[in-house]
């Protein structure tokens, strides 16, 4: 890849149509899709005078499918996640939240919140599941940003607030978490459980939501019975081979690795000269500039004796 000037990775997003690598550089925003096969070559910008992390900017939301991204206007650093205050104060997004409970929220994102939405349950590599929501533009991608291994849809609302209902009631009662913590993630797929496991887990576990629901005296839903199918470019993370964790820091210094396969932001990935599988959490590159151009990764020696 020929050398470029400094983008500020926004994520790894994902579509139908597979995954990209999001960007914000001087000439507005881009996406650079993945693919299994493909190098990416890149140095991390760190350093005096670098902020541990920027600001990534924030949203502005019109309507059902329309909403608009913008850059930081000051390009600072980020103060909470991956914002500074005052793109947080902008953000249309952080309504959505507790609107279910407040009401409030801008007009957009009203509109946004009143299409219909899913209630979801996700089981991640080690068997750990949740239960989550997703609006119906959003439908597929929200659980393959999230990396689920398997999930099933258990019901579908009306609107936004409706399924927020849901999805509280289900972890009051049933004691399924809402958040999944990304280290914990990543650290289970160091040693995925087999997928016959992970499919037995997460189908008793939606069983037992879907009857739990039908005992909800709550209008504007239905229970539904309907699995999310993961992309074919996920398997290679998902299912068990052997691996160990990426030897260096993503977030500095400069890296070459190969694409192998990819679910959610976590890569499986080769490097120059070695024959071992590296799992790498793509998150880590997050809120940082990196330049594209002629790297590659140097890889410890105590790395390759492990095999």
């Amino acid at each position: 890849m020929a050398e470029t000037g400094p983008a500020l990775v926004r994520g790894v997003s994902w579509t139908p149509a597979g995954p990209s690598l999001s960007l914000t550089a001087d000439d507005g925003g881009a996406r650079v899709p993945l693919q299994a096969g493909q190098w990416l070559r890149f140095s991390v910008l760190a350093g005096s005078g670098i902020p541990a992390r920027y600001c990534l900017g924030y949203s502005s939301v019109q309507g059902p499918e329309e909403s608009q991204h913008f850059p930081c206007p000051s390009g600072a650093a980020a103060e909470r996640g991956y914002q500074c205050g005052a793109c947080f104060a902008r953000d249309d997004f952080r309504f959505m939240h507790d609107f279910h409970r407040s009401g409030i929220a801008p007009p957009g994102l009203k509109a946004y919140l009143a299409q219909p939405h899913w209630l979801y349950v996700a089981t991640f590599a080690d068997g750990t599941t949740k239960v989550g929501t997703a609006s119906q533009r959003s439908k597929w991608s929200r659980l393959a940003d999230q990396g689920a291994v398997v999930a099933r849809y258990v019901a579908q609302a009306g609107d936004g607030s409706v399924v927020r209902v849901l999805e509280d009631a289900v972890s009051a009662n049933l004691g399924l978490t809402q958040f999944v913590r990304g280290a914990g993630k990543f650290a289970s797929l160091l040693q995925p459980r087999p997928a016959a496991d992970v499919e037995e887990v997460n189908r008793a576990a939606a069983a037992v939501v879907r009857e739990f629901l039908g005992t909800q005296a709550l209008d504007g839903f239905g229970v539904v019975s309907e699995q999310w199918e993961r992309s074919a470019i996920a398997a290679g993370v998902a299912e068990p081979s052997q691996r160990i964790a990426y030897p260096q820091e993503l977030k500095a210094g400069t890296h070459g690795i190969r694409l192998d396969s990819l679910l959610g932001p976590y890569a499986l990935v080769g490097v120059d000269g070695s024959g071992t599988a590296f799992l790498a959490d793509l998150t880590a590159l997050k809120g940082h500039k990196i330049l594209f151009g002629d790297y590659a990764t140097d890889v410890p020696a105590l790395q390759e004796s492990l095999f």
